[in-house]
């Protein structure tokens, strides 16, 4: 059967040419979720910065307990948004372990040069030297408040020596340092660059005081390693930390390899899981339609003798080589498509530099494996009706395929249908994460239905298209109508790939556009100061208490922006916050409150979005457990819910409730409301100077930076998104050209008897017309619902955004490419002689 398989390829390279595009472009967005989620695995930073240390203890990430189930209480980790510091007494404690030679605590502290702006610089204690190990390559450790040594990073392309000056900017300040020397490393280090204070003077600069980020462990030459490492991980525990080891080093020294690593595993895992499902609807659905296509040649073979089963075993070889030739040509497509989106997430910031594509092998085989099992089930489902009737019977069956399907398929089709319209009801009851995943599977569902539903539609859709059919384009409109009640099965695929790729667009990238615009919006119209004083290395507390000072000014209000750690239905979240002074912040913004009071803000109370409120369970009054940025945990007690969730963050708290529980310990900016005719611009200006890279611009600037920050959050998911209606698009025009092949037989006969060759071509463009209006219509309708469902419950808007633009974008490039891939190949079926036609085998 191999060899039969073989041959029939050989032979038959139009019908197969097109299930083979199919599965390669299966294969290569699958590869390319699956090795981007390899790599994530694979990734775990650079460990060069402890690379003395045989453990580094750091707190990095979160455990919550979740519900219990079943007697047992589920757990979820999360990544602190803000970095995690541990006690000052627990480098004591590990110092006191037996076999520890020292336990070295490192500050890390965010500075900035003006000999090197543009380089990312971290600011330590010179103690932490000895955790890399750092070694004097000429100059002088730092012995004074005045002093730094500076690593071959930053001093190579600056030429900072030994006796050089330079302004270093830290907590907001600038302060004029001597270089007292250079240190290096033995290997080669990446990451950021570094500079040394005295321990001292780094521990005064810390916005965390009797707090270390991390602290490396040195062992003695003869100290028994294994007693040492399970001595430091109950210490850890403890003290609530982690203590990492090995290459996880490299996530105590750089968080951000831990955030670039979840961003890989969940962005390739929930892409991944959208691209299976929608290759799956494409492979079956181009796979059943080309053996459907075969039913004469099938039926044929039933009919000399050949057995149901060596039927389907030609059949399934057929596609498995199909398959191993896609696997062939998809693997190396998608190694390429996995490097080019790691490095447009790279430039784009969502990765580090030093994140690398990894692996491959078990990436290539998970995917060819699960495309083949598909289209080798697909062949199988699609050839069990061929194969279980008679032979005597086998030619007849063929002659006139089935209009519709039987009574288990209209029972599965009404379910999914009815499915899908309940998880309009979940999606309605939840927000955030959940709501987009009941959304997702709504959408698939309503798909399925369609898919499954589909020869019903199509019979539906003749009877009641006939007549306007027959009234635009005559007779060849009946005979349009006739076939697409005759061909109501044969269509199902053409259908579905239709719906999928309108309705996956219509809900997915128009979300997207939804929550970009609610963003914005809600951000322009709840800042009602003026002004906003901002600087890129952040403003002490003391800016706005100062900007209030200035003459003409009516209110000044300091936004420390951070993430918090939020209890949900199904698991925590990280959302967005802010903290503020409440003094005058009813004449500086509006987050459109709805009970309680701003003014009421103090430190021990949280106000909430009433979409996030809503999914924790709180109401006004109620004390709400959450957790801050760098783990700890604070319980609040609610005084204002408000709507503008999105454009302010779902969290707002008291600045000083933030007080060093963020990395820097410094406000982003200083609104500023004026009084009219102030002329306070001047007086502003110099404030601005003050502060380094101060500076004051309008609020309408601050929208417009927001916008461009939410087009490169929002990327990534159209980014996707596109991939994903691309190939179901592509799946479309691929289907539509199958179908328009496997006609030839059809027009040369109707030519035969007397059909012109115009009128063939009005009958084919009225069934097009006929079948697309319909997917159309379906697929939209799937949009809306699902679209309006989740805008409704994510941001609270009643009607979706939907520009005009976009929608005539996707529904008439979707009409252009249907009718390119059904007019080119009849105009070619209508210029062959129909007796030559009639001669050919598909």
């Amino acid at each position: 059967m191999l060899r039969l398989a073989a041959q029939t390829l050989r032979h038959r390279t139009g019908g197969f040419l097109a299930t083979f595009v199919a599965l390669a472009a299966g294969v290569a967005v699958l590869m390319t979720c699956a090795l981007l989620v390899e790599s994530g695995w694979r990734h775990q930073g650079d460990p060069h910065r402890y690379g003395a240390a045989v453990a580094v203890v750091a707190d990095r990430d979160l455990t919550v307990d979740g519900p219990t189930v079943l007697g047992e209480t589920e757990h979820t980790t999360v990544l602190l948004p803000e970095r995690g510091s541990v006690p000052g007494k627990v480098a004591g404690d590990l110092a006191d372990v037996p076999g520890v030679d020292r336990a070295v605590g490192d500050r890390r502290l965010v500075v900035t040069t003006t000999a090197a702006p543009g380089l990312p610089t971290t600011g330590h204690g010179w103690s932490s030297t000895a955790l890399a190990p750092y070694r004097l390559v000429s100059g002088r450790p730092p012995r004074s408040d005045g002093e730094i040594a500076v690593d071959a990073r930053l001093a190579g392309p600056t030429r900072l020596g030994p006796g050089a000056t330079t302004e270093v900017v830290t907590g907001g300040v600038s302060r004029t340092y001597e270089v007292s020397g250079v240190v290096g490393t033995d290997g080669t280090a990446s990451g950021r660059a570094a500079l040394f204070f005295t321990d001292a003077h780094a521990a005064a600069l810390d916005p965390h005081p009797g707090r270390y980020d991390a602290v490396g462990v040195l062992t003695a030459p003869d100290a028994d390693r294994d007693a040492v490492l399970a001595e430091v991980r109950r210490i850890a525990d403890a003290a609530g930390a982690t203590a990492y080891t090995g290459h996880d080093r490299g996530i105590a020294a750089e968080p951000e390899s831990a955030a670039a690593r979840s961003l890989a595993l969940g962005a390739g895992a929930a892409f991944a899981g959208y691209a299976a499902a929608i290759v799956g609807f494409v492979v079956a659905g181009t796979v059943g339609l080309s053996v459907r296509h075969r039913r004469r040649d099938l039926a044929l073979l039933r009919a000399v003798a050949a057995t149901p089963g060596q039927v389907r075993s030609m059949l399934l070889a057929e596609v498995g080589l199909l398959g191993l030739l896609a696997g062939a040509v998809g693997v190396p497509a998608g190694l390429l498509a996995t490097r080019q989106v790691r490095d447009a997430l790279v430039s784009r910031g969502f990765l580090p530099d030093d994140f690398t594509v990894r692996g491959g092998v078990l990436s290539a085989a998970a995917v060819v494996v699960t495309v083949a099992v598909v289209a080798l089930f697909s062949a199988w489902i699609a050839a069990l009706r061929v194969t279980r009737i008679r032979p005597t019977e086998a030619l007849g069956e063929a002659a006139v395929e089935p209009a519709t399907g039987g009574r288990a398929r209209l029972v599965c089709g009404l379910a999914c249908v009815a499915g899908a319209f309940s998880l309009t009801v979940l999606t309605g009851a939840t927000d955030g994460q959940t709501a987009l995943g009941a959304a997702m599977g709504m959408l698939y569902l309503f798909v399925l239905g369609v898919a499954l539903l589909a020869p019903w539609i199509n019979q539906g859709a003749a009877r009641l298209l006939g007549p306007v059919l027959r009234t635009v384009w005559g007779d060849s409109g009946y005979l349009a109508a006739a076939n697409l009640r005759a061909n109501a099965r044969g269509a199902v695929a053409v259908l579905t790939a239709l719906v999928l790729s309108v309705g996956l667009g219509g809900t997915v990238w128009f979300l997207q556009d939804n929550l970009e615009r609610q963003t914005v919006a809600q951000s322009r119209e709840g800042v009602l100061a003026q002004y906003a004083l901002t600087s890129g290395t952040g403003l002490p507390a003391s800016a706005a208490a100062e900007a209030r000072r200035v003459p003409g000014v009516a209110a000044a209000t300091g936004v420390r922006r951070t993430s918090v750690v939020v209890p949900d239905r199904l698991e925590p979240q990280t959302v967005p916050a802010q903290g503020i002074d409440p003094l005058g912040a009813d004449r500086t913004l509006d987050l459109r409150v709805r009970s309680g009071s701003l003014d009421a803000l103090r430190e021990g109370t949280v106000a909430v979005s009433t979409a996030r409120a809503d999914a924790a369970g709180w109401r006004l009054g109620d004390k709400a457990r959450l957790w801050l940025g760098d783990g700890t945990p604070v319980t609040l007690r609610v005084v204002a819910l408000y709507e503008r969730g999105w454009g302010f963050g779902d969290v707002t708290l008291h600045r000083r409730t933030l007080d060093g529980h963020t990395v820097t310990g410094l406000d982003d900016r200083v609104l500023i409301r004026t009084t009219p005719d102030s002329g306070a611009e001047g007086a502003l200006a110099e404030l601005a100077r003050r502060y380094p890279g101060g500076q004051v611009t309008d609020t309408a600037r601050l929208t417009g930076e927001l916008a461009e920050d939410v087009a490169v959050s929002g990327w990534l998911n159209k980014m996707l998104v596109t991939v994903l209606v691309g190939y179901a698009v592509l799946a479309a025009a691929n289907t539509l050209v199958m179908a328009a092949l496997a006609r030839t037989r059809e027009l040369s006969l109707l030519r035969l008897v007397g059909v012109t060759r115009g009128q063939a071509k009005r009958m084919v463009h009225a069934e097009q017309a006929g079948l697309l209006g319909v997917a159309l219509l379906i697929g939209a309708a799937i949009a809306a619902v699902t679209l309006t469902t989740i805008v409704r419950a994510v941001t609270g808007a009643t009607v979706p955004h939907v520009p005009a633009t976009g929608w005539t974008a996707l529904l008439g490039g979707t009409t252009a490419l249907a009718l390119l891939a059904t007019v080119v190949p009849v105009t070619h079926i209508l210029r062959t002689a129909p007796v030559e036609g009639m001669g050919v085998r598909e």
